[in-house]
């Protein structure tokens, strides 16, 4: 036995998988895949039949949930497919930076300052202008894979 210190790199995650297995014929209509290594939220599912030899075939549309690029992908519907844990979490927003990063208050009192604004026009355009009412917004963030996302807002009342 050595006498050697061992020093471990800390995850925050504590090794939870970004994703887990599901059967790819169970997978339905706005549940989410992992295509090309993206989360996507799916739109839309079509199964083929077997054929002479062979599985019966699930083909997937689905839309990825950070840049809505639309992804597709055939699996066999027996074989499994990934499936990202999907987060959803309302911070209240505190300020905007001028380079485009946003400042929110967790459930915790902490802050959290490493969210970009969104790039969906129309969002950012609500986040903005209600941030320069003065008003009590509330964003919704979504995380999977390891990327976080403002995908929502809701207006809790003036300051």
């Amino acid at each position: 036995m050595s006498d050697e210190e061992h020093h471990f790199e800390s995850k925050a995650d504590a090794g939870a998988s970004k994703t887990y297995p599901q059967q790819a014929g169970t997978i339905r209509k706005n549940g989410y895949i992992v295509i090309k290594g993206r989360p996507c939220k799916v739109v839309e599912v079509s199964t083929s039949k077997t054929g002479k030899h062979g599985h019966a075939k699930c083909h997937f549309v689905a839309i990825d949930i950070f840049n809505q690029k639309k992804l597709e992908d055939i699996v066999p519907s027996s074989h499994n497919c990934d499936v990202p844990h999907v987060n959803r979490t309302d911070y209240q927003l505190i300020d905007i930076s001028e380079d485009g990063f946003v400042s929110l208050l967790t459930e915790n009192g902490n802050t959290k300052d490493d969210l970009r604004l969104p790039t969906d026009e129309s969002l950012l355009t609500q986040i903005k202008d209600g941030f320069g009412e003065g008003k009590d917004l509330v964003v919704t963030v979504m995380s999977a894979m390891g990327e976080e996302q403002i995908c929502a807002l809701k207006d809790i009342g003036p300051k």
